[in-house]
Formats: structure tokens, C-alpha cells, sequence
């Protein structure tokens, strides 16, 4: 959700360098905020047909992993 809501996910590329930090809880890329920025300066979300079903019904319902994922 959080990429095809334009998030900073959304600005990864292939070949970006993440660094996964288990014990820490952390995940981290090797970009600079403004190579973020402009990555995202002209995002547009992929629209995809999604069939009826549960994949339907969490597109519509459940908020970003930021607010916790739930089921407004």
C-alpha cells in the first residue's frame, strides 16, 4: 500500500541497495532524500484491475502499514 500510495517505497528502483538490520528493526536504503524526492516528483500509482474477493476488498478497505494495516 504504501508504494502504490506514492510512499518512499515507491521511489525503489532495481539495484538500489537496501540494508536490512534485524536485531535493530531496521530497513534502510542508500539514497539521498533529495534522489528520493526526485523519484518521486512525477509518481503516478499503476492501476490494475483487481477481481471481486478479498484482494478487492483490502484495496478498498485497509489503511497504509504506517496507520497499522487495519480494516476501516
Amino acid at each position: 500500500p504504501e508504494a502504490y500510495c506514492g510512499g518512499p517505497l515507491a521511489a525503489l528502483k532495481d539495484g538500489d541497495e537496501i540494508f536490512i538490520d534485524i536485531p535493530h528493526r531496521k530497513i534502510e536504503v542508500s539514497l539521498s532524500s533529495n534522489d528520493i524526492a526526485r523519484r518521486l516528483a512525477g509518481f503516478t500509482p499503476i492501476e490494475r484491475q483487481v477481481a471481486n474477493g478479498y484482494m478487492k476488498r483490502y484495496r478498498r478497505h485497509v489503511s497504509s502499514a504506517a496507520s497499522g494495516a487495519v480494516l476501516r
